[in-house]
């Protein structure tokens, strides 16, 4: 039950009965009145890849990568993770498991269609067998957009949606480097349209990579402001999976362990760049919201944020954290109990709360975690014009994740929402 406690135990005390030597007869069934037949509880389903998480697995993406076949694989990394070291840690591997690999880092933040196409001709001239991403949500967005591409041809906005892609894809390793996105987990990638400037979201079962591969000595190289994207970007897939029309029992867990999680060490990794404690923590924070998210969903926050993202090209995680709070005040009046778990979750002492108060303690410690990392707060300090408003809350009823946000959004509520964030 959403915001309660552990279920109590209580042992039975009365002992058993006697038996006796002739046993009494048996009483007549007690026949019930007939009534309405109880409800079927709902279906839970929860889809999952196969997940490799610990401090020196990067080692192992070698025989990851054989045991899915593989002899070639196409690496699709960008410039920055070839910089800190990464892909070429991960080529190294692969080599000494006797794995062939080409490597493209045509990849910008926020991947763009026709970045997904040079990409795709890329992998089918060079006659890999699989697909490994060594980056951040960018890279692991654009591999798996490749992936659709070279199977299904055409744009890769005609796949825009739910349910368009519908596989066989390539197998996919994925090795996030950002501890952010949860994309290496989920069923959804994001692409920038470039001809009408917005994100289009993509999503099916077969865009769950094959292995996820989370070493979290990786994330020590990430520079302080990409960790706090990165960090606000996992707490917006939890808080938003969590409250979602269909979040369930698996997803909750998973959702509150990623907010507990970032809460805990997102300063931490701050303060102490090289600290893997704290860049394991928030690794466990991405992995457990990208579990959530991929399968409750997401809401009006990534709604919003992906068409500003679209006409900004500015960093996913930021929009998010720009947003998030005005959002959780839209969705407060019909989601206070599941926001006062929010509020638990990031230790605040609910107990002598209403639900309304706890729901806005909740908003308040997300303001005061995006203004304790130094982000801008409202969208005029990143450049976006009043005017553009209204387009971006057009635009966003058509994204996908609108349709899971608890509260129905009409384009006045997206308009309003926006315009409390400017």
């Amino acid at each position: 039950m959403p915001g309660g406690g552990r279920d109590e135990f209580t042992p039975y005390r009365g002992g058993f009965p006697a038996v006796s030597a002739e046993p009494a007869a048996a009483p007549l069934p007690r026949v019930p009145a007939p009534g309405p037949a109880p409800a079927p509880s709902r279906v839970t389903k929860f889809l999952v890849p196969d997940v490799i998480f610990g401090v020196g697995v990067l080692a192992q993406v070698g025989q990851v990568v054989r045991r899915h076949g593989g002899v070639r694989v196409f690496v699709v990394s960008d410039p920055g993770v070839a910089a800190a070291g990464w892909t070429s840690e991960a080529l190294g591997c692969l080599t000494s498991a006797g794995v062939a690999a080409e490597t493209w880092l045509g990849v910008t933040p926020n991947p763009k269609d026709t970045e997904v196409e040079s990409g795709c001709q890329a992998y089918l001239a060079s006659g890999c067998d699989v697909l490994v991403a060594v980056g951040g949500g960018s890279c692991i967005d654009a591999a798996k957009a490749i992936a659709v591409l070279a199977a299904g041809g055409g744009q890769i906005t005609d796949y825009a949606g739910v349910g368009k892609v519908t596989g066989p894809l390539a197998p996919t390793v994925m090795v996030p480097t950002t501890g952010g996105s949860g994309s290496d987990v989920s069923q959804f990638c994001v692409v920038t349209d470039t001809t009408r400037k917005i994100k289009v979201t993509i999503g099916g079962r077969a865009l769950v990579p094959d292995i996820s591969v989370t070493d979290p000595q990786v994330l020590t190289t990430v520079p302080p402001d990409i960790t706090a994207y990165t960090a606000l970007d996992v707490l917006s897939h939890a808080i938003e999976s969590y409250v979602s029309k269909a979040a369930n029992f698996l997803s909750d867990a998973q959702a509150l362990a990623a907010i507990r999680g970032v809460t805990e060490h997102l300063f931490p990794a701050l303060d102490h760049p090289g600290d893997v404690r704290a860049r394991e923590g928030l690794a466990r924070a991405s992995l457990q919201a990208g579990l959530a998210f991929t399968n409750a969903l997401l809401g009006a926050t990534h709604a919003i944020s992906h068409q500003i993202g679209g006409l900004t090209d500015l960093p996913h995680g930021l929009l998010n954290a720009i947003m998030l709070p005005h959002v959780m005040e839209f969705n407060a009046p019909v989601a206070a109990e599941r926001l006062a778990d929010v509020a638990a979750a990031m230790g605040v002492a609910t107990g002598l709360m209403s639900p309304c108060e706890a729901a806005d303690a909740a908003i308040q410690m997300v303001r005061a975690l995006v203004g304790k990392a130094s982000l801008p707060a409202s969208l005029r300090e990143i450049g976006v014009r009043l005017p553009q408003i209204d387009g971006i809350a057009r635009n966003a009823l058509d994204d996908a994740y609108i349709v899971t946000n608890p509260r129905p959004v009409s384009e006045e509520d997206a308009r309003a929402v926006c315009l409390a964030a400017w």
